[in-house]
């Protein structure tokens, strides 16, 4: 079967056309009618018509080959062969290094991060990069790690460094509100196993930051803390949602910070704002202490300055968490050839078709990508994926169902709180059926079936992040959000299946148009096989050049 994207008519929706259309939706008389229109025009009426010969795959649980026990990853020796780091951008090495030589303090670069978050907010318009702080717990943190450098006794090479989190993962003392304006009324008791396992390594967690309102969107537009604001160009999108987290490490205010993906949701915010995003294998990293919104596509991951950055908050974060019987099965993580630029016994596979269904711009950076891949030996081979369509609709009625039925306690009592957006994307999903969610299983099946018959054939998949770059904001969508389903599909487009799949996927910078916005472009590969993409988004850095946004601020004098 031949590439096939199905084209979305649907209207861009913002303001009081938006909030009528979701109060229609709502509505027990004209909600059916509503729903019909809409989902003609999703392709949820394609989904119902299908004959399907697969079993329902209800999560993407992906078996391993039994390995023998492997030695923990040397997170200093990956950390001090930082050489040949991007410009323009400190990582957590040069932070270390600021420390061991006695050139700055944690104390002192808290102190700066707490500027530099004041000076965003400051801006005209504001970054908004942030929900919650506490810089009392922020100085107490950092006067801990710099009296273990003081003593010469660091945790490793995080100890000291600022590190942002989503506000949808717990962290202890703050309120875990999902971008909302009632949820998370008290602050949460413990820290999610992420945040606890980065804040043992000696991170400094410098707060909570802004998302699109319980994720389920991918502008970062939020109606309740403020659009987060992409600092390559204040006018445009972060992407989302794990947006403030994204954009704070372009911002130069952290080189490291937690977020969480259940469409593309680390992808799409660090394509668009020029950094660097891991979403692992589904079960790699704990979801324990993160918010249950959507079970079977959900996946923690860190987004960083560099490759090597997100290495390491890779490493310290995943393997098994008894508190999460999902993460209890997987093989080792392993991080052995970071560092190995030479990837002549590679192959990386192309779906023309789909690899092309993307801005010129966007094409353009590909190729050249492809050149300087082939430069370093990583030879090519076209690949063929049927029905991606269709695993696209898959995702759509299996992320809505289940960010449904999380909403489900607040929707009696708050529904009418939710920004527009939201409100009607919650009323659409009330309309999908029983007989549509395992349909979409039985669509993931064949999902992983086509992922996986492609990467026989491949070590590698590469595709564009998203299909072009940062969106304007659109000034109506500030108050209530906006429902822009073309948009929507132009950034989700390559980023869903690896949800959908539970596949690692990885984000990284791929160059720039004329005006200066980062071009982002993803590798996928096989179950567990973060240590590879990692390795190759490493070497990538070598070739691509990389700008600093218009707002950008350091953290070292």
């Amino acid at each position: 079967m031949a590439y096939c994207r199905r084209e979305i008519s649907a209207p861009h929706l913002t303001g009081t056309t938006l909030r009528a259309l979701a109060a229609l939706a709502e509505s027990a008389v004209s909600g059916g009618l509503v729903r019909r229109q809409m989902f003609a025009q999703a392709g949820i009426d394609a989904l119902r018509g299908l004959t399907l010969d697969e079993p329902p795959t209800p999560a993407p649980r992906h078996p391993f080959a039994a390995a023998p026990a492997a030695p923990a990853v040397d997170l200093v020796a990956l950390a001090n062969a930082a050489a040949g780091k991007p410009a323009h951008f400190e990582t957590a090495a040069d932070l270390a290094a600021a420390y061991r030589s006695g050139h700055a303090t944690p104390s002192q670069v808290a102190e700066r991060v707490a500027e530099v978050v004041d000076d965003s907010e400051r801006c005209d318009p504001p970054l908004r990069l942030f929900i919650a702080r506490d810089q009392e717990a922020v100085l107490r943190q950092a006067a801990a790690s710099s009296e273990r450098f003081r003593q010469g006794a660091p945790l490793g090479p995080l100890d000291g460094v600022p590190v942002a989190v989503k506000d949808e993962i717990d962290v202890a003392g703050y309120p875990t509100t999902l971008g909302t304006s009632f949820q998370g009324s008290a602050p949460a008791a413990a820290d999610a196993t992420a945040v606890a396992r980065l804040r043992a390594a000696g991170a400094v967690v410098i707060g909570k930051t802004n998302m699109h309102e319980i994720g389920i969107g991918v502008t970062g537009v939020n109606p309740h803390h403020g659009a987060a604001r992409n600092p390559y160009r204040l006018d445009r999108v972060t992407g989302g949602s794990s947006s403030g987290s994204a954009a704070a490490v372009a911002a130069g205010l952290c080189p490291l910070a937690l977020g969480a993906d259940g469409g593309g949701s680390i992808r799409i915010p660090a394509a668009l704002c020029g950094v660097v995003g891991l979403k692992p294998t589904f079960g790699r990293v704990s979801e324990h202490g993160a918010a249950p919104l959507c079970w079977s596509v959900a996946h923690l991951g860190p987004i960083g300055a560099s490759a090597r950055d997100v290495a390491l908050g890779y490493a310290l974060i995943a393997g098994p968490d008894g508190a999460d019987a999902g993460s209890l099965q997987q093989p080792p993580v392993e991080l052995d050839r970071f560092d190995d630029g030479d990837l002549s016994s590679l192959t990386v596979g192309i779906f023309a078709p789909w690899f092309e269904d993307a801005d010129a711009a966007v094409v353009e950076a590909g190729r050249r990508l492809l050149d300087g891949l082939a430069a370093l030996g990583l030879g090519r081979r076209e690949v063929e994926i049927e029905d991606l369509d269709l695993f696209q609709l898959a995702h759509l009625v299996t992320i809505v169902s289940e960010m449904l039925e999380s909403q489900r306690p607040h929707l009696a009592q708050h529904r009418a709180r939710y920004g527009g957006d939201v409100r009607l994307n919650l009323a659409l999903a009330e309309g999908l059926t029983a007989t549509d969610y395992v349909r979409a299983q039985r669509l993931r099946t064949r999902a992983c079936r086509n992922l996986l018959a492609a990467l026989a054939n491949a070590d590698l998949l590469l595709t564009p992040a998203t299909a072009g770059v940062a969106p304007p904001i659109h000034p109506a969508a500030l108050a209530c959000g906006e429902s822009n389903l073309t948009g929507l599909n132009r950034l989700m487009r390559f980023a869903a299946i690896g949800n959908l799949t539970g596949l690692p996927a990885i984000t990284f910078p791929a160059g720039y148009t004329v005006d200066g916005l980062p071009i982002g472009y993803q590798l996928i590969g096989r179950p567990w096989s973060e240590g590879l993409l990692l390795r190759v988004a490493n070497a990538i850095e070598k070739l691509v050049e990389r700008r600093q946004p218009r707002w950008h601020r350091t953290l070292l004098g």
